[in-house]
């Protein structure tokens, strides 16, 4: 897709994007004060003061949050500044990672919004603002450097609704079990076995792919590949949501799931194809929590997709260039038509102590039709771990590294090779090599809800490129949890 360079646009979408997350953060932070100050008190707790038995520590938000289950309201902002120095490059094409000297910022606010009409379904509703932008308009890795950053930079920092989905749960057994709260999850005590279901629109990350080690952009790592298995095309439009259905069956050591989902219309599209015979994704993960000698903290995650979409054949565009139908191979130059993409996934993640995570990602696709969703990657190989701040008396600090390998199929390599672009590569040739990325970061507690810390990339082959690079990208993120 066509992304427009201008740093006045964006210095203009930066302020815009942060003056309309501070009205979402301020309206979170008003409303939660009513409830306080006066909100209706039932069979829940509304009050700001932890239930009993909740472990004292720092709090960790800028005002109290209401501690109900049947409501959820808060806020994050997320704001992530990187550069870059120059590099050396061979060649440079319309879709490189620029080799001068670049800086970018992108900002993140959201508003979360969730409430229980009834025990067995809640009802929930994300408002968000993206702006600013990323190095090299986004362009340039498969891997790229800030999964915070939206594509389209043409959409600009106008709030829109995120997320907005109804979730039901079928209780299965009479036996509970303590879950986790959060944004997308009011309570605290499940039954054991149970069916879940999500309808709506929402990102599928947040169910498929998840893992404890390397998924939050927020307080974890920043990289595409890192945060998400890369061989995994996930159906999504190019701010990362989908509108469809989620089916969960959980018991006690092993959880299925399954989604059927909207894809776009076009590579990195923001509309959806919402004619199921032209387009459609469906997704399959089981997840297995076995116990290895005694010991719990081992996460197994087995995924599968299949993409339909009007998705281009690599081969097929190479050889329209090479009989003179087009100048350049062109894989969106095709009469509309339905193909298929399908991959697979393994997800590890180990608990070694109450501190220390190591976690590990394989990932395969196919390789031979059209990149459309996510990112340019047909192989994945990532292995890593993530520190908690407790090992060296920074109980809320973060400490991760992680590296990953990428790889794209012998016909991807050759479209590429040949001058052809992908909706996020093209150098206008290629010296191919896998692109292989490490990344660490430390996430700082500094009062309150404030975060803050460095984050370091360095990118070997820069989209799969060995006459280009390699790249060193700092970078600094400021959390805000409201």
């Amino acid at each position: 897709m066509k992304r427009p360079n201008g740093n006045a646009r964006q210095v203009s979408d930066w302020r815009r994007g942060l003056a309309c997350s501070l009205i979402c953060l301020c309206l979170a932070a008003r409303v939660a004060h009513c409830q306080k100050a006066g909100g209706d008190v039932s069979e829940f707790d509304q009050s700001s003061t932890p239930p009993a038995g909740t472990p004292e520590g720092p709090p960790t938000t800028l005002f109290p949050r209401l501690h109900s289950e049947r409501y959820w309201i808060s806020a994050q902002d997320n704001i992530v500044f990187q550069y870059k120095p120059s590099f050396p490059a061979k060649y440079s094409g319309l879709n490189s990672l620029r080799a001068h000297t670049e800086d970018a910022t992108s900002n993140v606010g959201t508003l979360y919004l969730g409430y229980a009409p009834r025990k067995d379904a809640e009802l929930y509703l994300d408002i968000e603002s993206a702006s600013g932008g990323g190095l090299s308009d986004a362009l340039g890795l498969a891997g790229f450097t800030n999964v915070d950053v939206v594509r389209n930079p043409q959409l600009g920092a106008t709030p829109y609704i995120a997320q907005g989905f109804v979730r039901g749960i079928v209780p299965l057994s009479k036996e509970m079990v303590e879950v986790e709260r959060g944004p997308i999850a009011l309570d605290s005590r499940l039954p054991a076995r149970r069916l879940m279901f999500y309808l709506g629109k929402f990102s599928l990350t947040d169910f498929f792919d998840v893992n404890a080690g390397s998924g939050d952009s927020r307080s974890q790592f920043l990289n595409w590949t890192i945060v998400t298995n890369g061989a995994f095309d996930y159906a999504a439009d190019t701010r990362g949501y989908t509108v469809g259905a989620v089916f969960e069956y959980d018991d006690r050591n092993w959880t299925f799931r399954f989604a059927a989902v909207l894809m776009p219309t076009v590579a990195n599209g923001i509309q959806y194809e919402w004619n199921l015979s032209r387009a459609r994704a469906e997704n399959y993960e089981l997840e297995l929590h076995p116990t290895f000698f005694g010991q719990q903290g081992t996460v197994i995650r087995l995924l599968g997709f299949v993409n339909h979409a009007n998705m281009g054949v690599y081969q097929q565009a190479i050889n329209n260039f090479l009989m003179g139908k087009t100048p350049l191979p062109d894989i969106t130059a095709h009469p509309p038509h339905t193909t298929v993409k399908y991959g697979f996934g393994l997800n590890l993640e180990q608990r070694l102590s109450q501190a220390i995570t190591a976690f590990a990602r394989i990932g395969w696709n196919e390789g031979q039709h059209e990149s459309f969703v996510y990112t340019e990657v047909d192989q994945t190989l990532l292995g890593g771990a993530d520190l908690a701040g407790e090992l060296w008396g920074r109980k809320l600090d973060k400490l991760g590294a992680a590296f990953v390998s990428n790889g794209i199929s012998a016909v991807h390599q050759k479209y590429l090779a040949l001058g052809g672009h992908g909706f996020l590569l093209g150098d206008g040739a290629l010296t191919y090599g896998r692109e292989n990325i490490f990344e660490a970061y430390y996430a700082a507690h500094l009062w309150r809800g404030i975060f803050a810390g460095p984050d370091l990339q360095h990118i070997t082959n820069p989209g799969y490129n060995r006459v280009r690079g390699p790249v060193w990208v700092p970078g600094l993120r400021v959390h805000l949890d409201f």
